[in-house]
């Protein structure tokens, strides 16, 4: 198909990456099509960067009662002339943008606007995990081959870091507003500890925000290196591929590490369910707790598995 086409997806991170899969199926399938991602500002290096899209446009997000900006973005998408539209966001507000055609002419439009011409008509959409969701519903658009996600491209020189090798990521973080998702600093802290003692670097991976958390946790463990607003998104890539290991909550990062292909230890609480959005990559263990408080540092070690690695290169872990 050649034409225009319009890939919705504002975020969050998490959601974002599981996406790339589909990003890669929609570019392969309108391969002569000028395709343009609708999203937000934190994700535009990474839509330039991902080889999906000829144009990346941010979305304000207006409020409500912002009219000026409603008439801007539904003169913007109008005068676009899109021939199909894949809303993979599918929330009220990108729903609602299919009313922005109104009265027409409305584009082809795959997601689960009342009226579209491509719904995902499964009933159960909303207990499907996000990969299988997305996927069922191109195949319901026509398109049948969706890849697992790659981020491949997001390469950084992170030699700047002279990290300790061997060293696990840590990502205690997570939204300032969901405490209960988070392990507490002193599992953290105690799963530090018992790494170092095995020779492995424990690194700290959180923004400025975040960068008290991550200050206890290396005050407790002084092997630890601190990482905290040091780090954007290419550089946690990066810094996955190298690793031996990652642990951390159910956040954006994690997702990242994980399909970037580090072995990954998610930990999640009774407040988000894994079968619906847990990280996807090659080696991933979820562990899950109604309160992450009772999950303790040695069941982490475990899940880690790594008990016996050491900083010696004829060691255990080594080739």
């Amino acid at each position: 198909m050649t034409g225009r086409v319009l890939v919705i997806k504002l975020g969050a991170l998490g959601d974002f990456l599981q996406a790339l899969g589909p990003f890669a199926a929609i570019r392969r399938h309108h391969e002569n099509a000028e395709i343009t991602l609708l999203t937000t500002a934190p994700f535009r290096e990474m839509a330039e960067r991902c080889g999906c899209f000829d144009s990346v446009w941010l979305d304000r997000r207006p409020k409500l009662w912002q009219v000026p900006d409603w008439l801007r973005l539904r003169a913007q998408l109008r005068e676009a002339r899109f021939d199909r539209v894949y809303d993979l966001q599918t929330s009220d507000r990108s729903g609602f943008y299919f009313s922005l055609f109104f009265p027409g002419p409305f584009p082809e439009w795959s997601g689960i606007a009342r009226g579209c011409s491509h719904p995902h008509a499964n009933p159960k959409r909303d207990f499907q995990h996000t990969v299988e969701r997305q996927t069922e519903q191109l195949q319901m658009a026509g398109i049948a081959d969706v890849p697992v996600a790659s981020v491949d491209w997001m390469t950084a020189d992170v030699s700047r870091f002279q990290l300790p090798e061997p060293y696990v990521l840590f990502v205690p973080g997570g939204a300032p507003h969901r405490p209960e998702k988070r392990w507490p600093e002193a599992g953290y802290a105690a799963l530090a500890g018992l790494l170092a003692e095995r020779g492995l670097t424990p690194v700290l991976l959180g923004t400025a925000a975040e960068a008290k958390a991550l200050a206890a946790i290396a005050k407790a463990c002084p092997q630890a290196v601190n990482l905290a607003g040091q780090t954007n998104l290419f550089d946690i890539a990066a810094l996955a591929r190298q690793a031996k290991a990652a642990v951390g909550n159910d956040t954006g990062p994690m997702h990242l590490i994980a399909t970037a292909g580090c072995p990954a230890v998610a930990l999640f609480s009774g407040a988000s369910d894994p079968a619906l959005c847990a990280p996807r990559g090659r080696q991933v263990t979820v562990l899950r707790r109604g309160t992450l408080a009772t999950l303790t540092p040695d069941e982490v070690l475990d899940a880690l598995s790594l008990r016996e690695a050491t900083k010696s290169p004829s060691g255990p872990g080594h080739p």
